[in-house]
């Protein structure tokens, strides 16, 4: 993986400052920390911050070919590279190195952007073409590798990796934007569809962009997609047959590479399968570490007993998250705000796997694809009450009982079924987009002040899946929440945190559980198999020849963050001085006595606000990052 920047001008082709390409790329060389290059040329700069996992002493960047009419910056991997490069070199393609960088260059000059289908990988690459007077930006199928965009006051095309590299040049201006505040508090991080800073965009996941200088500027291309409305044939034992294989070499590819490679092992079966079939790929001993949340207790672990199945090199480690430091660790790594806690275990777990490999495996990413959430089965279950009546029959009767049904603290918690009443009088699309919802819209609709409310002119962090859940290719309600999991969720949030976290540490982390071809074959499965067993039954009984018959007893997965108790010791302090920053404040767009109740009501112990105060305080130090 790497770190990639440019400039190009689509109108005439300025001269480039290669100061202003270094300043760039050294805005983000924490993701390459094994070489560095700017190339530029009259109206285009590239720059590159390598972190070598294929091709250690050959793939230098950016690489040009000979006859420097196609130059490229890469960060990702290109996992059957040599498969595409036998077919170029079939075509009379002649190359000088062995990185799966210049497959691209080569590629280009066949295929053009049909070049993309080919590739097998995560990837986000800019290519410049001097016969086309062209720059062409692409991002992998479901957004491993992020590319942030923004048009520059002189005319102008900025492109950098992370938002670092384009904060860094000095004609960028920074500026809020108040849509991508109302994202961040209603989905507790900032989509790939909006950014913080008013006038950056991210290219989306499976899209390309293509600039032609000369030209007026075209939108981006969707060149891929995955598809919920075909169903694949075949008897159950069938799929379980091929569903192994599609795992066995979604492992092998994601192996790829000329560098130390291991596995981050969970406490779960997921790990578990996913290092057996590591093993059984690996000729040498497969690297192995494990990041716990406490001390483990008596008699052998869940890692311990399969790294001694299957023979890793492994290690264990302790997870010691301390306010100050968790926040630190958000606001350095990531520069928009993301108030999951899971992005500070995974940045220690990075952090602690360093220290053996370069490379790492993740079994992240399953409950995008298989509806192992309880969200994604409840939502189901809700769909089917949905449909005994009519919407306008739903909204009358169940409507009307949620507004008399009473909320509040002394209802016992098994009978607070007002929000589930609202839920099914209304459309399943607004339903699950509220179950996504890290606030809840009137929360954070009091947070506000007027003008903030003008300037979001209706705008809700909602509509988005609202939308894309009722244009989804898909059959089913699960196939539409499943969807909108993999086109959002996915690339904005749990990508986006394995990214930035082994980044900022110099490791490359892979995840085979999201191969495309894999994640395809899984949408085409009849909705009975995703749902059985919690979402996990089928694959259970593909993994059986794989794993021991008994396991210890795994983790029900990481411990939250402790924030009811932060924000009534540690952090009480902080939250009292929310209503005060200075950042948020000269916005103008919120209610600083909103702000006071919160700290005052969590703090007492009227009320639990420890996500809200812990959103709000995550954004209080990346617009102070960003704009302070």
């Amino acid at each position: 993986m790497s770190g990639i920047v440019g400039i190009f001008y689509p109108g005439m082709a300025k001269p480039i400052d290669p100061a202003r390409i270094v300043a760039m790329s050294d805005a983000v060389a924490h993701r390459g920390r094994d070489g560095s290059g700017v190339w530029c040329v009259a109206g285009l700069g590239l720059g590159h911050r390598r972190l070598a996992t294929i091709d250690v002493a050959g793939g230098v960047q950016p690489m040009a070919l000979p006859d420097q009419r196609l130059a490229v910056v890469l960060d990702g991997a290109i996992y059957n590279f040599r498969a595409v490069r036998a077919e170029l070199e079939e075509q009379g393609a002649c190359f000088t190195t062995e990185s799966d960088t210049e497959v691209l260059l080569h590629g280009w000059r066949a295929w053009g952007p049909d070049l993309l289908p080919r590739l097998d990988g995560v990837f986000a690459f800019a290519l410049y073409d001097a016969d086309r007077q062209s720059l062409f930006l692409a991002r992998d199928r479901l957004g491993a590798k992020p590319l942030h965009i923004a048009e520059l006051t002189d005319g102008a095309i900025a492109f950098s990796s992370e938002l670092k590299g384009l904060l860094a040049h000095p004609m960028f201006r920074r500026a809020a934007d108040i849509r991508a505040v109302e994202d961040y508090l209603g989905l507790g991080y900032v989509p790939d569809d909006a950014c913080l800073v008013a006038g950056v965009e991210k290219l989306a996941a499976g899209h390309f962009l293509l600039v032609q200088r000369g030209r007026s500027r075209g939108r981006a291309v969707r060149w891929w997609d995955v598809d919920f409305s075909r169903r694949a044939p075949g008897r159950t034992r069938d799929l379980k047959v091929e569903l192994l294989e599609r795992m066995r070499v979604a492992v092998r590819r994601h192996m790829v590479a000329d560098v130390t490679l291991g596995a981050l092992l969970p406490d779960s079966v997921e790990g578990a399968a996913m290092v057996a079939l590591m093993a059984a790929n690996s000729k040498t001993a497969v690297q192995t570490c494990t990041l716990g949340d406490a001390p483990h207790g008596g008699g052998e672990s869940f890692a311990g007993t399969v790294a001694r199945r299957f023979a890793t090199r492994h290690r264990d480690g302790l997870a010691v998250l301390e306010p100050g430091a968790v926040l630190d660790t958000l606001t350095q790594a990531f520069d928009e705000p993301i108030a999951d806690g899971a992005a500070a275990r995974a940045y220690t777990w990075s952090a602690f796997a360093r220290a053996t490999m370069a490379v790492a495996l993740s079994a992240e990413g399953l409950d995008a694809v298989w509806p192992v959430h309880p969200r994604s089965r409840a939502f189901v279950a809700e769909e089917r009450v949905r449909a005994l009546m009519p919407i306008g029959l739903r909204a009358r009767v169940l409507g009307g009982l949620a507004a008399v049904y009473p909320e509040a603290q002394w209802v016992p918690q098994p009978l607070r079924v007002r929000p589930l009443l609202h839920a099914l009088a209304g459309d399943g699309a607004s339903a699950y987009a509220q179950r996504l919802a890290a606030t809840d819209p009137g929360m954070r609709a009091g947070l506000f002040t007027d003008a903030a409310r003008r300037a979001l002119a209706g705008h809700r962090a909602e509509t988005r899946t609202i939308a894309v859940m009722r244009a989804a290719p898909a059959r089913s309600s699960l196939d539409r929440a499943q969807y909108v999991d993999i086109r959002h969720r996915l690339p904005g949030s749990q990508l986006a945190m394995l990214d930035r976290s082994g980044m900022m540490v110099g490791l490359e982390v892979r995840v085979p559980w999201l191969d495309h071809q894999l994640v395809e074959f899984v949408a085409s499965l009849p909705e009975s198999l995703r749902l059985r067993g919690q979402g996990r039954w089928l694959m259970r009984k593909a993994w059986a020849p794989w794993l021991p018959r008994t396991l210890p007893q795994g983790t029900a997965g990481a411990v939250a963050l402790p924030l009811a108790d932060w924000f009534r010791t540690t952090l009480a302090d902080a939250a009292a001085a929310l209503p005060r920053s200075p950042v948020l404040q000269q916005t103008g767009w919120f209610e600083r006595r909103a702000f006071v109740r919160l700290a005052e009501d969590h703090r007492s112990g009227r009320a639990d606000h420890g996500a809200l105060l812990w959103q709000l305080l995550v954004l209080d130090r990346a617009m102070t990052r960003l704009f302070g």
